[in-house]
């Protein structure tokens, strides 16, 4: 008789042709130095049959019985009578003329043929049977039950999986039970095997290493496998709609849902493990919204990190899905995380961006424009001096040896240090527990509905008074902490278009906004905390005439300061005034003087107005004025041309 092997099931997130690598990378991270191995979303088991040997105790879980059947009939040591078996799967495959019974009745000619149905309640029906009277043992009938489920997945009028049934497939197949093809006993001496809830599971269990391949998506696995789960209970339950399915609620899984990342903390946490090995793919935002994945690569490596030393290995893998995305690059990854091991380096993503966005949307930031302005700047700069830093967009961008971050806005620069001189997933974590504190939103972990909102109306409702209290909090606090710049950096988060403003007292006074700490947040966040990490960074909260850039080596100013024209923020309480202006062009005379290459952002023409100071200053001293195109695309254009607003970029070289 023909026998059929672990692998033989079709199964979504299958990993049967990623074992190679997932066992190489292990077996190289660890030294091959384990004695146990955990698959705590083990599916049909594959990963673990890949581990399965003398020299190892295998544990494996799933919250689906058609799958703990599979486990009791290759990973367990129970007695079965091979030769019983394949009696009896000889005469379930030459079954003729059966009369009616629960599975026909239910499932005739939608997965299966009619014939097929009555063949697949019957065998069910006779197992059962046979156990209640003590034919056949309970490792028998796991191996009986798991052969009829993999015929039944052979045959399977589907694409896979059986969140719904071809309308015009193909019922002819004949529905053939095989003897499975068992490993020895010896090998299964020490295997556990469970059928629970994988965050209960671990509080109970041990394990040198515990791998962990949960569901990706909004996919559940109860839907896509109903059908099996409803033949392995055999409760005979009520079904309905088009697809046939049982209730499955109580097998729904946290880890489809907005609730991924808490589920995933909580099962991190409570690991008692020497290594932690994370399956997951780079699907992220792509394909249909069902197929995006719930865990964020930032996630999985904040949690993995607060654990131990962190590290990530891919493979390109083209994956098993449910027909609704076409995935091109798909990558699928390993997070390895050598538990208890000091991360002594900081992470390191390859998916930097050429230009990152800074995370505070500073008035006047200059990142739409940074491609336009590089091209404009020297090709060997060794002291970069952002003179007005601002949200730091330009400065943060250039490769230099060094870089000068300046602004007299002390907060401001104290949040840049910030991002500087922390961890990301730090900076997250604290942002996090203030959210927290005060009871404002998280849409990032729960989505709109938590909130009674929705992403066009936004969760200013739902926030105003917490961030209000928020705000009274930071005002309040008259020292300068690093707990009040992470107050600040969550209300400029909370705050209306992310912006920043104070009063005449000095009290920030920006209202609540429409947003929270959302994905594209975090992204600018993630970026450029790694970007400027790599940087040598010295930060001032100076005024600009108290920077001397002749001390410095080989150095070039960039200077973006408040635009004499412009009605922003920054230009209440008399801040910017033509004063102002006249000194810091005296300023760049001098730096210029002193042979200090410099580039002053600025507009000439704004609301009908024209800057007669600026213009006139760089006529007299023959500079050189670059009109940049504010739609953000490179080109020049003539001072004629422009009718509105006239940006320019000025140089001295």
């Amino acid at each position: 008789m023909e026998t059929v092997n672990i692998k033989s099931r079709r199964y979504l997130g299958s990993k049967a042709k990623l074992l190679e690598f997932i066992k190489d990378v292990i077996d190289k991270e660890t030294n091959d130095s384990y004695t146990s191995f955990c698959d705590l979303f083990a599916g049909t088991g594959n990963v673990a049959s890949a581990f399965n040997s003398t020299s190892k105790k295998i544990i494996l879980n799933d919250n689906l019985k058609s799958n703990y059947y599979s486990y009791d009939s290759w990973f367990t040591t129970g007695p079965f009578d091979k030769n019983k078996l394949i009696d009896l799967i000889d005469y379930y495959n030459h079954l003729e003329n059966l009369d009616e019974n629960y599975f026909s009745e239910n499932f005739s000619n939608t997965y299966f043929s009619e014939e097929n149905c009555k063949k697949i309640g019957f065998i069910r029906q006779d197992i059962e049977d046979k156990y209640v009277d003590k034919i056949i043992n309970s490792r028998e009938k796991s191996i009986l039950i798991t052969s009829l489920l993999y015929a039944m997945d052979r045959i399977a009028n589907t694409v896979g999986h059986y969140d719904a049934y071809r309308m015009h497939g193909d019922l002819d197949k004949k529905l053939e039970l095989q003897m499975l093809n068992i490993p020895d006993n010896a090998t299964n001496q020490n295997n556990e095997i469970y059928c629970t809830d994988s965050n209960a599971l671990v509080r109970k269990i041990t394990s040198d290493v515990v791998y962990i391949d949960p569901p990706y998506n909004s996919r559940q696995y109860c839907d896509a496998y109903h059908i099996l789960e409803n033949v392995a209970t055999w409760n005979k339950p009520t079904v309905y709609g088009v697809a046939k399915k049982m209730d499955r609620k109580q097998l729904k899984s946290a880890y489809c849902t907005v609730s991924a990342v808490k589920a995933f903390e909580d099962l991190v946490k409570n690991l008692n493990c020497k290594y932690i090995v994370v399956s997951y793919n780079n699907t992220g935002t792509k394909g249909a919204g069902r197929s995006q994945a719930k865990i964020s690569d930032d996630d999985i490596l904040r949690v993995l990190g607060e654990k131990g030393l962190t590290r990530t290995f891919e493979t390109s893998h083209n994956q098993f899905t449910t027909g609704a995305s076409d995935f091109s690059d798909n990558k699928e990854r390993l997070f390895v995380c050598h538990v208890g091991v000091k991360n002594d380096k900081e992470f390191v993503w390859n998916d930097i961006p050429q230009f990152v966005k800074s995370p505070l949307n500073y008035t006047g930031g200059k990142f739409k424009l940074l491609k336009q302005l590089s091209d404009k700047f020297p090709s060997k700069i060794d002291t970069f001096i952002d003179l007005f830093g601002g949200g730091f967009n330009v400065g943060a961008n250039m490769n230099c040896d060094l870089i000068i971050y300046n602004d007299k806005q002390k907060e401001v620069m104290r949040l840049i240090k910030l991002f500087y001189e922390n961890n990301y997933f730090d900076i997250v974590k604290k942002i996090e527990s203030i959210i927290t504190e005060y009871d404002l939103s998280n849409t990032y972990d729960f989505g709109y509905e938590k909130y009674n909102c929705d992403s066009s109306s936004g969760v200013g409702s739902y926030n105003k008074n917490s961030y209000m209290n928020l705000r009274d909090k930071y005002n309040s606090l008259e020292k300068d902490s690093k707990e009040k710049d992470y107050l600040l950096l969550t209300l400029i988060i909370f705050g209306f278009n992310n912006q920043i403003r104070f009063n005449s007292s000095g009290k920030f006074n920006m209202p609540v906004g429409k947003r929270d700490f959302n994905k594209s947040i975090r992204k600018n966040l993630k970026e450029f905390c790694m970007k400027i990490h790599n940087d040598k960074i010295e930060f001032h909260s100076k005024s600009f005439d108290k920077i001397n850039p002749t001390k410095y080596k080989n150095s070039f100013i960039y200077c973006d300061p408040p635009y004499l024209l412009g009605d922003a923020a920054y230009n209440e309480n008399d801040m910017w005034n033509e004063k102002r202006e006249e000194e810091l062009l005296a300023y760049l005379k001098t730096m210029h003087d002193n042979g200090i290459r410099f580039a002053l952002s600025n507009v000439m023409i704004h609301k009908g107005k024209t800057n007669e100071l600026l213009k006139k200053w760089v006529e007299n001293n023959h500079f050189n004025t670059i009109y940049i195109n504010s739609s953000y695309s490179n080109s020049n254009y003539h001072l004629k041309e422009y009718d509105d607003s006239v940006e320019v970029l000025i140089t001295n070289y």
